[in-house]
């Protein structure tokens, strides 16, 4: 239990009112302020977010910017280990238009070597909802896309960690077709329950290439909901959990109303409550 304690972050956004009426957005002007409450939850670390809207006033985009966060993590004593990459969920890198395309890859290759001055583990590449892979044509190209920008990746050690909808099945043939450690899975325990996927089937699929959690509640076919109040079998998950040699962190990404800190802070106290002793 206090390895994952130890362990836990939030996703950017959550302990604040939602950012232009957004779900999930980087706060523009107010990323700042989420540490310090962040920090008076024990959190250990944020998951920042880059978006396709207004990526340029991103700090993660310019080195001002950066330094702005390196001096807010040592104040606060809350760390960025990850980063969510909704950009590419807007500009995917399997786009049909190769304009597009370039300019998403270059954009990561940016990321990456900015991302590298703040000890950034993880850059999480949403494949999901309108940047889904559907088809063997995007498949290859996803692909050919991720292997130009690979070798940054190695270089840097980042991971391109890897969020989709595809079959536990499906997903492991998508990650045998990269030779590099450096593309890892984003595993996210709501999305998962939405889908009607089975944690047990999934780690047995792609467990050892996990490099970051995503944690929330979800209904079968639906959107997100209070913690223990969906359709995510959490039993299963830290069963799954406990077949591999995980060292990554875990992001609360949980339901979120419009003031986000007060129902945060339930959910918070329902995951410590749920994990297992001998995690």
């Amino acid at each position: 239990m206090k390895k994952i304690v130890d362990s836990l972050g939030v996703m950017q956004g959550r302990l604040l009112p939602k950012y232009k009426g957004r779900y999930q957005a980087h706060p523009v002007g107010k990323w700042e302020q989420e540490f310090d409450i962040a920090a008076s939850f024990n959190l250990k670390f944020v998951e920042f977010i880059l978006d396709y809207e207004d990526v340029e006033l991103n700090p993660l985009m310019s080195k001002s910017g950066l330094d702005k966060i390196i001096a807010t993590v040592e104040r606060a004593g809350v760390g960025v280990k990850s980063v969510c990459a909704d950009y590419f969920m807007e500009a995917p890198l399997h786009h049909s238009n190769s304009t597009i395309v370039n300019s998403s890859i270059e954009l990561l290759r940016l990321l990456l070597n900015n991302c590298k001055y703040l000890g950034v583990k993880d850059i999480v590449i949403p494949c999901v909802d309108q940047s889904s892979i559907r088809s063997l044509e995007q498949r290859d190209q996803f692909v050919r896309s991720i292997n130009r920008i690979i070798d940054i990746a190695e270089k840097v050690e980042i991971n391109l960690s890897l969020e989709t909808d595809l079959p536990p099945l499906q997903f492991a043939e998508l990650l045998d077709r990269f030779d590099s450690k450096r593309v890892t899975v984003n595993y996210d325990t709501g999305n998962s329950a939405s889908l009607g996927y089975n944690p047990i089937d999934e780690f047995q699929s792609y467990g050892s290439r996990i490099s970051d959690i995503h944690i929330k509640d979800r209904v079968y076919n639906g959107g997100s909901v209070l913690m223990g109040s969906g359709n995510t079998d959490f039993k299963a998950f830290f069963e799954a959990l406990s077949t591999i040699e995980y060292n990554g962190i875990f992001i609360m990404q949980v339901f979120r109303d419009e003031q986000g800190v007060d129902i945060f802070g339930q959910q918070l106290d329902y995951f410590k409550n749920i994990i297992p002793e001998s995690l």
